[in-house]
Parts: C-alpha cells; sequence; structure tokens
C-alpha cells in the first residue's frame, strides 16, 4: 500500500493553487491529482514525494489534510484493464470507497483504489493477477533528505 495525501480544501478561487504552490514551493513532486467538489469544499487526493513531509508542510500552513493507506495497482493500459480489477473485487464483495486512475510508460496505468478490507482486497488482487505497487515504484518515500 501507497500514503496518499487527502487534503479538504474550501471550495473558494485560489485555493487549489495555494496548495500547489505551497507543494511546490517545498520542492516536492507531485505525481497524480485529483479533485471531487461539492459546493462549499473539496476532497483533494495526491500521490507526491514523501507524503509524511507533504502532511507535516500543509498542517503547518493551515490546511486540513489526513495521510491515507490506499492500493496502487499496476494494470495495462488497454481498454477493459479497469473493469477486469474491478470485476475481482466485486466478484469477492469488496466494496471499493473511491477511484483514480493515471498512465505510466509502456502501456501500463495504476489505478488507485481505497478500500477498507486491506488484508482481503490485497489477497483478491494479486490471485486475479494484478501487481500492487510498492511506494518507492511511484515516488520518493520516507525519510526524505534534502541535499545541501
Amino acid at each position: 500500500m501507497i500514503d496518499q495525501i487527502t487534503v479538504f480544501l474550501e471550495n473558494e478561487k485560489g485555493r487549489l493553487a495555494a496548495l500547489a504552490h505551497t507543494i511546490g514551493e517545498a520542492g516536492i513532486s507531485m505525481h497524480a491529482l485529483t479533485v471531487a467538489d461539492t459546493s462549499e469544499y473539496g476532497v483533494v487526493r495526491i500521490i507526491a514525494d514523501t507524503p509524511t513531509r507533504v502532511h507535516t508542510i500543509l498542517s503547518e500552513k493551515g490546511f486540513r489534510v489526513a495521510l491515507t493507506k490506499v492500493f496502487a495497482v499496476e494494470v495495462p493500459d488497454h481498454a477493459g484493464g479497469l473493469a477486469t480489477l474491478l470485476d475481482a473485487l466485486d466478484r469477492a464483495d469488496l466494496n471499493v470507497e473511491y477511484a483514480y486512475c493515471f498512465a505510466l510508460a509502456n502501456d501500463r496505468a495504476v489505478d488507485v483504489l481505497r478500500i477498507d478490507a486491506h488484508e482481503a482486497a490485497e489477497k483478491v488482487i494479486t490471485t486475479a493477477g494484478f501487481r500492487i505497487m510498492r511506494p518507492d515504484e511511484l515516488y520518493v518515500p520516507e525519510p526524505y533528505t534534502q541535499e545541501a
């Protein structure tokens, strides 16, 4: 499993830009970002280098932030790749709370999935022939060391 940064952000002009600037000014790369919104707030989900450091920096700047464990599953980047994975989870009666995807090189994609039943989900995913990615395959994991 990997660490995802989850930010509860007021749905106001400039707030998403402020979030991106805060992370960028800290010299941290974001690899994926998704925003779900309502009229009053948004939920921003981010895959970024050094997630614990991002959490600390955003907290210090007054953002409402949490770290969330999610699955990052490598799937073939072709029509039906995600459907096959979701069918396996459905057959096992596992609920996917939310999901988002991003593409990698070489016809591969990453499906990020929030599933509460971690152990059961891991078994279903791997038994179905999919690979759960490690943090170091997607981002610079902790501990963070900054060069002078």
